[in-house]
């Protein structure tokens, strides 16, 4: 008998609604299922497949399932509660465990046995939707399972159990990088552009799809045997505890590659003598580099303690007891840059850590080139390509009764932000009729700031994908979690998944649960010209508006000439008037219009900040 990984111990299965239970077993063959005191019958049609439906179940468990066909299966520790699908890219896929620097103290005090978390396994596909999911298992919010969980996943059920006691399953379908043409049905990417078929086509050649793959994977081990034979550092190693680094040339840590270096691909080793009080010595200890663009491999006191294969993840190694000594000691960071300029990000942590003291490691380290080579061509990813995660990781899910959908994704489509509010809308389609779930609700997350800061960046790219973002509240059932305060300008995957997370839930809270509160920050509802001022007017302004931190800002006007500036804002009531000394005929305003908003401090007295928008759409 075959069954489907979600139908396995520890699920979680949706309560008050019909809920398939399903597979695969010899062909016509009676199948029996045992659930909480009852007993259904049905058999396998001609192919093997069967389905029952239970009906109306009480939020509660544990509960054990036996189903018997031409072998019996029992499945244990069922839960009956929310189930939830996570979908998204690289911000709904991060796990826990890259949140702890900033919220490691509240990640000690979650244990939460009802809420449970299943990861869709990758899989691609052009060829059609795929029957179902082969690989994954449930796991519970405890102690020693929740750090592989979905971070916003995790914050957003702690929110929803604690408000109603009853049991959530999470199921994550996030995969990092992925536009959201991949997530969705090659009919509606047709529908929407007929551009996308010739791709679409091609991918469903398995040959294609199999000489790429080889011509990319011997490709880079080329390049990176290339690399390996010819970096001197290597063959010299300069990665030893003791060398001679007086001829080296000097670096300041945190930085970007600069002068001779901002061109460099290939290896560059790193290199810092630091003195350590033998206090700290001897211990097992933690070392914080930020992150390093591209990729590194980093030895303390010749010991080999991380390696990091690309740019994102921070840099979080541990140094073994015994490697550290009271006095002199050496790190050494073996910096590969594939095509991108080589950075130490900066405002990140750089230290090391060891019986609860630190030890600064930013200021002058040494530098020399251990190779140079050609930039290393980009590889090809099929799973950012049209339909092949639908088809993959969607599509297998259509039998398992949901409650909700969490939508987190848009960095990749923020090169081209105009039309997303229609892609959005024909993938919300899509996945209603995934589920035969006609008012499915789908809570999604706003962008957040990312990069540096101004308050006025008229050709900002995720500006305008925010205001695609506000324009897809114009989908029914639909609901948006306003997140431009909880960024951050160096990192795209910002750590504070707890406010994203639980500004999700209160979504939830309203739309799906029917509680009567704000849920919401106050979002552009309309604009009055009273003589050489412009008042805007907002929906969700909650018990009233508010300057976080003191003066009202990020707000800039244009007049009939179109270039904006600056503004003056004060809040009226539930409005905000915007003027400026020298535009006596104000056409339009815009807030927060930039990828990292200066000053942008809109909020209601909840608590929520504004959502960005202009008024020129």
């Amino acid at each position: 008998m075959i069954l489907s990984s979600l139908l396995s111990d520890g699920m979680v299965l949706q309560r008050h609604a019909e809920v398939p239970i399903w597979g695969r077993t010899e062909a016509n063959r009676e199948v029996r299922v045992s659930f909480m005191g009852e007993e259904y019958r049905t058999q396998a049609d001609e192919h093997g497949w069967w389905r029952i439906t239970l009906k109306d179940l009480p939020a509660g468990g544990p509960h054990e399932m036996v189903i018997t066909a031409d072998e019996e299966r029992v499945i244990r520790d069922i839960l009956i509660g929310d189930v939830w699908v996570l979908g998204g890219q690289s911000n709904m896929e991060l796990p826990v465990n890259r949140t702890l620097d900033l919220l490691a103290d509240d990640v000690r005090t979650i244990d939460l046995p009802q809420v449970r978390h299943f990861t869709v396994p990758m899989v691609y596909n052009f060829h059609g939707p795929q029957e179902e999911v082969t690989d994954g298992k449930w796991y519970a919010a405890t102690p020693d399972q929740l750090l592989d969980f979905s971070a916003v996943g995790m914050f957003f059920a702690r929110a929803l159990y604690q408000q109603y006691q009853v049991p959530i399953g999470l199921i994550r379908t996030a995969i990092g990088g992925t536009p959201i043409e991949a997530w969705m049905s090659e009919q509606s990417l047709l529908a929407h552009d007929l551009r996308y078929a010739s791709e679409i086509q091609k991918c469903r050649d398995d040959n294609y799809i199999a000489s790429v793959q080889k011509r990319d994977q011997e490709r880079n081990h080329e390049w990176y045997m290339a690399l390996n034979q010819g970096d001197i550092g290597r063959a010299e190693g300069w990665h030893e505890a003791e060398l001679d680094t007086s001829e080296w040339q000097r670096f300041i840590v945190p930085n970007r590659w600069e002068g001779e270096l901002e061109h460099v691909r290939g290896a560059v080793w790193f290199r810092k003598e630091f003195e350590l009080p033998a206090s700290m010595a001897g211990s097992e200890a933690k070392l914080k580099l930020g992150t390093i663009v591209d990729a590194d491999d980093t030895y303390v006191n010749g010991v080999h303690v991380g390696s990091t294969a690309y740019q994102y993840p921070p840099r979080r190694y541990t140094i073994p007891e015994g490697v550290l000594k009271e006095g002199k000691n050496t790190i050494a960071v073996r910096v590969i840059s594939t095509h991108n300029r080589g950075e130490f990000i900066k405002d990140m942590p750089y230290k090391i850590i060891a019986n609860g003291q630190e030890l600064e490691l930013t200021g002058e380290w040494r530098w020399r080139i251990g190779k140079v080579m050609p930039q290393l061509e980009p590889q090809t990813f099929f799973q950012y390509k049209p339909t092949g995660l639908f088809n993959g990781m969607i599509a297998p899910l259509r039998h398992y009764r949901i409650r909700g959908v969490l939508w987190y994704q848009g960095e990749s489509n923020t090169h081209t932000p105009e039309g997303y509010r229609d892609l959005f809308a024909a993938m919300v389609q899509d996945w209603r009729g995934n589920w035969q779930i006609e008012d499915l609700p789908v809570i999604y997350a706003q962008l957040p700031n990312f990069g540096y800061s101004a308050v006025i960046q008229p050709d900002s790219l995720w500006a305008r994908f925010r205001q695609e973002q506000l324009k897809c509240l114009s989908v029914p059932h639909t609901a948006m979690a306003i997140t431009i305060d909880a960024g951050e300008y160096n990192d795209i995957h910002p750590q504070d998944k707890r406010t994203v997370g639980e500004r999700m839930a209160l979504c939830a809270r309203k739309l799906v649960y029917g509680e009567d509160l704000v849920y919401s920050g106050p979002i552009y509802a309309g604009m009055v010209r009273e003589g050489s001022a412009l008042r805007i007017k907002f929906d969700h302004v909650g018990s009233g508006l508010t300057a976080r931190g003191g003066k009202l800002g990020g707000f800039a006007v244009c007049g009939t000439d179109g270039v904006f500036h600056p503004a003056e804002a004060v809040i009226d009531g539930d409005t905000v008037v915007v003027t400026h000394d020298e535009i006596k005929e104000p056409v339009h305003v815009r807030y927060a219009w930039a990828d990292n908003p200066l000053k942008a401090n809109l909020y209601n007295r909840e608590g929520l900040p504004a959502s960005p928008f202009t008024t020129e759409e």
